[in-house]
C-alpha cells in the first residue's frame, strides 16, 4: 500500500509528509495559511541575510523586471550582471578579478571544481587530476560537488557514480584536538597531514585542496583554528595545488565580514559564494576567480568549457545587488560582529551547563550547538532517536525554525542544530531565538 501523500503533486523532500504552506514573510517572520508565525532563526538554510519582504530589494526586482527578465548569455551581457561583478570584485579578496555567476551554491562548486581542472589543462598539466577535502564537509548535491564532500549520509546511495576523491580530517577541535596539544599544534599537525596526503598521491597529481572556511550543515560550524589555514595555504602553494574554498554558507557577511577567509588571513583561488549573495529574493550563486586563473583560459583556448541556461540572470542579479548595497549601506555587517558577541554570550548562558550539550561554536551570526548524550565522556545520542529532527519539531511547534542535522561525528553519530539569524536580527529577536530553542531542546530530549 502506497504511503505517498495524496494531497499534492509537488515532488517534496520528504514523501509520507504535506509541509504547510507558507504564505507571507516579513522581517524575520514567515507565516502559514492557518495564520501561525515562524521565527526564521536559521534563515532557511542560511540563506535570508536581509530577512523577508525588504522593500528596496523587492523594487530592485520590479525595475529589473520592467526593463528585461532574460537574455542568454551566449548572446548577450547585461548592465546589471556587469555592475553586480564590479561590486563583487571591488570588495573580493586581493587578486580575484571576475565573477562567474550561477543559480546556487552547488553550481557554483561544480563550476568552481571544473574550472580548477580546465587551468591545468590550459597550462599544460593536464596530468592534475584529484581532489582532495575534508571529512563532514558539505559542498553542494550536484554529482561533483558531492564526490568532493564529506558528508557519508548524503554520499552512500550514489557513492558508485561519484568521481574518486581523497578525505583528510576536519579542523574539529571539540572532539579532535589532542589534550596536550594547542590550537596552533592542531592546526599545524592538520597541515601536515595534507601535505602528506598530497605527496602520497603525486604533488604533480593534484588539482585543488577544497574547503569550508568554516564548515557548515554537516558538522555544525566548524571554526578553524589560528593559523590552520594559513599553513594549509603554504602546503598549497609549495606543490602548486590550488585552493578552492567554500563560502556557500558561511560567506557574504555571515561570519561577521563579507568574506570568512579575511578573518583566516589567507586567499583562495577560487571562492564559492551563495546564499547570503542574493538572501533568497532569486536564485544565485558565483565563482570568484583569481586573474592567474582567468588569465590562462584566455591565453589558451579563450573560452571556459562550461554553461547553465540561467547564468547571470538579470533579475537575480538585480536581486543580489540590491541586497548587497543594502548590506553595506545600513552597516549591517558591523551589527552582525556587535551582535555576535550578545548571541553567544545568551546562548552559553542558555546552554553553557546543560548537561546535553557538549559544545557551542560559531563566529558572527553563525551557530552551532551540538548535543551529547554524556557531556563528560562526549558520547553522541543513539542515532535510531533522531534527536535532531525532534529539535526541529519541537521548534517549529513553538513558532522557531531552526536547521538541525544528525551524524555530527562521522556521518551517523551526533547531533547539533544551526543558527544562522537574518542580519537585521535585534536583541530582543535573538533572546526570543535562544528562549524557543532552550524549549524545544529540552522537549526533544525528553521525548527521545
Amino acid at each position: 500500500m502506497s504511503t505517498l501523500s495524496t494531497s499534492t503533486h509537488v515532488f517534496h523532500r520528504h514523501l509520507h509528509v504535506q509541509p504547510p504552506v507558507a504564505t507571507s514573510g516579513q522581517g524575520l517572520y514567515l507565516t502559514d495559511t492557518e495564520g501561525r508565525s515562524y521565527i526564521d532563526a536559521s534563515g532557511g538554510a542560511a540563506v535570508s541575510c536581509l530577512g523577508h519582504s525588504h522593500p528596496d530589494v523587492i523594487a530592485a526586482m520590479h525595475a529589473q523586471i520592467d526593463k528585461l527578465a532574460y537574455a542568454h548569455t551566449s548572446f548577450f551581457t547585461t548592465q546589471v550582471a556587469e555592475e553586480l561583478a564590479n561590486h563583487l570584485i571591488a570588495g573580493a579578496p586581493d587578486g580575484m578579478s571576475h565573477v562567474y555567476f550561477v543559480s546556487g551554491g552547488s553550481e557554483a562548486m561544480e563550476a568552481a571544481m571544473k574550472m580548477a581542472r580546465q587551468y591545468f589543462v590550459e597550462i599544460g598539466q593536464p596530468q592534475r587530476r584529484h581532489f582532495i577535502a575534508r571529512r563532514q564537509s558539505y559542498h553542494g548535491n550536484t554529482l561533483g560537488a558531492l564526490a568532493v564532500g564529506g558528508n557519508r549520509w548524503r554520499r552512500e546511495p550514489f557513492a558508485p557514480i561519484l568521481i574518486p576523491a581523497t578525505h583528510v580530517s576536519p579542523c574539529y577541535p571539540y572532539r579532535e584536538q589532542k589534550a596536550e596539544e594547542t590550537p596552533e599544534q592542531y592546526g599545524a599537525r592538520l597541515a601536515r597531514e595534507l601535505d602528506e596526503t598530497i605527496q602520497q598521491l603525486g604533488p604533480d597529481q593534484v588539482i585543488a585542496f577544497v574547503a569550508e572556511t568554516i564548515g557548515g550543515a554537516t558538522a555544525g560550524v566548524l571554526v578553524p583554528v589560528p593559523g590552520y589555514f594559513q599553513a594549509v595555504r603554504e602546503v598549497c602553494d609549495r606543490h602548486g595545488v590550488l585552493l578552492i574554498l567554500d563560502e556557500v554558507m558561511c560567506g557574504m557577511g555571515r561570519s561577521g565580514t563579507l568574506h570568512a577567509c579575511e578573518q583566516e588571513g589567507v586567499v583562495p583561488d577560487l571562492l564559492a559564494i551563495a546564499k547570503g549573495l542574493g538572501g533568497g529574493y532569486q536564485p544565485i550563486g558565483a565563482v570568484l576567480a583569481q586573474n592567474r586563473v582567468v588569465d590562462a583560459m584566455s591565453k589558451g583556448s579563450g573560452f571556459f568549457q562550461h554553461g547553465h541556461t540561467y547564468l547571470g540572470h538579470a533579475v537575480a542579479c538585480a536581486a543580489a545587488l540590491a541586497v548587497q548595497r543594502v548590506i553595506e549601506r545600513d552597516g549591517l555587517l558591523a551589527r552582525v560582529r556587535q551582535n555576535s558577541v550578545v548571541l553567544e554570550a545568551m546562548l552559553r548562558k542558555a546552554f553553557g551547563d546543560h548537561p546535553h550539550v557538549g559544545d557551542i561554536r560559531g563566529r558572527g551570526f553563525f551557530w552551532g550547538v551540538e548535543l551529547v548524550q554524556n557531556r563528560d565522556s562526549k558520547t553522541p545520542f543513539d542515532p535510531k532517536k533522531k534527536l535532531h529532527a525532534q529539535v526541529k519539531k519541537q521548534g517549529f511547534s513553538r513558532g522557531l525554525m531552526v536547521y538541525p542535522m544528525g551524524g555530527t561525528v562521522d556521518g551517523w553519530y551526533g547531533d547539533h542544530v544551526l543558527l544562522a539569524p537574518p542580519f537585521i536580527a535585534s536583541e530582543a529577536d535573538l533572546s526570543l531565538i535562544v528562549e524557543r530553542l532552550s524549549a524545544a531542546v529540552d522537549a526533544a530530549i525528553a521525548a527521545v
